[in-house]
């Protein structure tokens, strides 16, 4: 068998990129000795639109792992949601 040379590189057609406007952020609520699950739940339910069986599961990562990270979107979206978790004395956090 005899070498075949490789075609020569092929030009890409050019193709326009998307920026993301916004950037993923996620609110973080860490455990504290102060709230008792029932509270959590039921600001996670309020504030952040949770249903019950994922506010419970937040509320128990929370308590297990010292933190969860409860919602995610943008900081627009999120920041008032985390100002109402902290006013209802909760610790919570945007990154």
């Amino acid at each position: 068998m005899a070498y075949t040379p490789q075609p020569e590189e092929r030009e890409l057609p050019e193709v326009d990129v998307l920026e993301m406007e916004d950037k993923e952020n996620v609110i973080v609520l860490y455990n504290d000795e102060e709230n008792t699950f029932d509270h959590v739940i039921e600001c996670l339910i309020s504030i952040c639109d949770h249903t019950f069986e994922q506010a419970q599961q937040c509320a128990i990562i929370t308590h297990y792992k010292g933190k969860c990270e409860v919602l995610s979107g943008s900081y627009n979206h999120l920041e008032p949601r985390c100002t109402a978790l902290l006013s209802e004395g909760l610790s919570a956090e945007i990154f």
